[in-house]
């Protein structure tokens, strides 16, 4: 697999937002910054906020776009473009409503399943072939309930096992980068 020059977390600006299931992608990049020591630098021009890591002496750039959902893509592929980046190259973290809270997956490409953020993305980077870390949320039970659940907040207990599978995430971050994802995934699928 190709190493990874940019991880991705996708989220809603805003407080209202903030501690929302769909911005777990979001909280996956804070958690990230703040485990490598990095601060996250609002850039303009990326429509987000970004920080520069060197992951095992290889540069990466962690990202957390500052667009709704429904526009990832323009604030992904504009870094993409800028560092030349190509979709390989990208892990993007998202909120995944058919895993159960807690459970976390990697997966390299595939189709967006719905999910808004990954949409935009394959749209503006004219690609499938990006990586994906997938951060189990669970499902409301029914589609008419999605909305409101992804933009509501998680039950305590839900929470706290959605942080450990950030942890869980952050683990294996160096085999992701390092183009190393066979390693990742023993680790991450284990049951």
């Amino acid at each position: 697999m190709t190493a990874i020059k940019l991880i991705a977390g996708l989220g809603n600006p805003g407080a209202e937002y903030a501690k929302t299931r769909h911005n777990v992608g979001a909280w996956f990049i804070l958690a990230l910054a703040d485990s490598l020591g990095q601060s996250l630098k609002k850039e303009a021009k990326f429509h987000g906020v970004i920080a520069k890591a060197s992951i095992d002496g290889h540069a990466c750039f962690l990202f957390s776009p500052s667009t709704y959902m429904n526009e990832s893509g323009l604030a992904i592929s504009a870094v993409a473009r800028f560092y030349k980046i190509t979709p390989e190259e990208i892990l993007v973290v998202h909120d995944e409503l058919d895993y159960p809270a807690g459970t976390i997956r990697f997966k390299s490409g595939g189709g967006h399943g719905g999910h808004n953020g990954l949409r935009n993305t394959i749209d503006h980077l004219s690609s499938r072939e990006f990586q994906r870390l997938r951060i189990g949320i669970d499902h409301p039970g029914h589609k008419d309930k999605v909305t409101p659940y992804v933009l509501g907040e998680p039950s305590k207990h839900d929470k706290t096992r959605i942080v450990a599978s950030i942890d869980d995430g952050i683990n294996v971050i160096s085999d992701l980068i390092c183009g190393q994802s066979e390693k990742a995934m023993r680790f991450l699928h284990q049951d």
